[in-house]
């Protein structure tokens, strides 16, 4: 039987130590804090609350394939009804978002005619889309190519705060290929986004189960969590901080502040700085291209109001554009996306904070959400209760060359046998992404 050592309790750390456990390992998992990363829900008083993110795509389908390995089936819901679910605030003004769109590219012209979204001018400009020509090949910035192929209205209005809303941090100086690969695709194949985007929503007629784009659990998102904890009994070891690794007849020695251990297999599901400082003194080829990865700053504030003295609000929640100039990302009205998240009567809303302004405090984040909060709805309502959660460099951004780097640092792993390097700093940042990493990694270890 061999021994998987697992640093790091996240969700792709647990999602290794489930896979190793499936196939037969034995294995042991050192976090130094808490399980489940950024992933935690609160339950109380009849609230669900999720200070990170609380929501998997469908379409990505690796977490509710290991919640139903797990027995989650019947727990999986989708967000409730909504036409339309999201709005952008855009010219002091909630616009809706156009149907038919292919992560952030109109793919129907009706809609992207109809919109109030862009100017007539901007509509105009994003339909050249349709005649211009294939970029240049290699990656660029994000904001660049969606402004090359669709125009400045659509980047500042549609495609920034719908990205700043996943990655946070400044959406403009993301890697194309490292983080939307398949737009790229689209315009090497289709020559036009909005061409291409079109066939893409064609093919995608299963990825909305239930009318549902996105879900999550009756129990919320940390369910998946507790599942796994739960199936990981005895291989856990919470409180445990690694402090030391190395290579040690034919597999691993990895000396914590509590043991030391020894494994044929080891797995670091930790953020790129942490994994540096443990590979470093073996002079890792790519300890550089790690400490490079740079990282920002992301925090939750979460209100409960008396909904009989509140405004009425639509949909699901709302994204601010840049130039509208609020503190916060957006507002997720989560009484109205999820069902069950909060006593009868309560408005529940929620507040996402990325960069500099996630990093001002417990106080000024409440005093910004509420000043948001009341320019967005034109009234100042004391809330009953309130939840915020902290995430100091918390959120990897994948800027223009990250592949690169990534290539680096798998070339480096590859002289370490048996060592796996997994997490969101690496190839997805979402919870769908990170379990796929974790168990991918582990899997082609085992089996090679």
């Amino acid at each position: 039987m061999k021994r998987v050592m697992v640093v790091g309790g996240g969700l792709a750390g647990l999602a290794a130590a489930y896979e190793a456990r499936q196939r037969g390992a034995e294995v042991t998992l050192l976090e130094k804090e808490r399980l489940g990363g950024k992933v935690r829900t609160i339950r109380e008083d009849g609230f669900v609350i999720e200070t990170g993110p609380d929501a998997v795509v469908r379409y990505k389908p690796w977490a509710l394939a290991l919640a139903r390995e797990l027995g989650l089936e019947a727990s999986i819901v989708g967000t409730l009804p909504s036409r339309p679910a999201a709005y952008i605030r855009v010219r002091g003004r909630n616009h809706e978002l156009p149907e038919g769109l292919n992560v952030v590219i109109p793919s129907k012209l009706g809609p992207l005619a109809r919109t109030s979204l862009f100017s007539p001018l901007g509509k105009f400009r994003a339909a050249l889309d349709l005649f211009l020509p294939r970029g240049p090949e290699g990656d660029e910035a994000f904001g660049r190519f969606i402004r090359r192929r669709l125009g400045a209205e659509v980047w500042e209005n549609l495609a920034a705060p719908l990205t700043g809303g996943i990655y946070g941090g400044d959406p403009e100086n993301l890697s194309l290929l490292a983080a939307f690969p398949m737009l790229k695709e689209l315009e090497r194949k289709h020559r036009s986004l909005i061409l291409g985007s079109l066939a893409a929503m064609k093919k995608r007629k299963t990825s909305r189960e239930g009318g549902s784009l996105f879900a999550s659990f009756t129990g919320g998102q940390a369910q998946l969590v507790d599942a796994l904890v739960a199936h990981l009994n005895g291989s856990l070891r919470v409180g445990e901080t690694a402090t030391a690794i190395e290579p040690a007849g034919g597999g691993w020695r990895i000396e914590s502040d509590k043991a030391e251990y020894e494994a044929e297999v080891l797995v670091l599901a930790l953020p790129a700085p942490a994994a540096a400082d443990l590979l470093e003194p073996l002079g890792f080829a790519a300890t550089n291209e790690l400490r490079a990865i740079p990282y920002h700053s992301a925090a939750t504030v979460t209100l409960a109001f008396d909904k009989s003295s509140f405004p009425e609000r639509r949909g699901h929640g709302v994204l601010f554009a840049r130039s509208e100039g609020f503190h916060a990302r957006g507002f997720t009205w989560l009484d109205q996306k999820w069902p069950h998240r909060a006593p009868e009567g309560i408005a529940l809303c929620r507040a996402y904070f990325s960069g500099s302004e996630a990093d001002a405090g417990e106080e000024k984040l409440l005093e910004a959400a509420l000043a948001d909060l009341e320019r967005l709805l034109g009234v100042k309502a004391a809330p009953e209760r309130v939840w915020i959660d902290h995430f100091p460099r918390g959120m990897p951004a994948y800027t223009v060359g990250h592949l690169d780097r990534l290539r680096a640092i798998e070339a480096a792993e590859k002289e370490l046998a048996g060592l796996a390097l997994v997490g969101a700093a690496y190839r997805g940042v979402g919870i769908p992404e990170v379990i796929r990493d974790g168990r991918r990694a582990v899997s082609e270890l085992l089996e090679g």
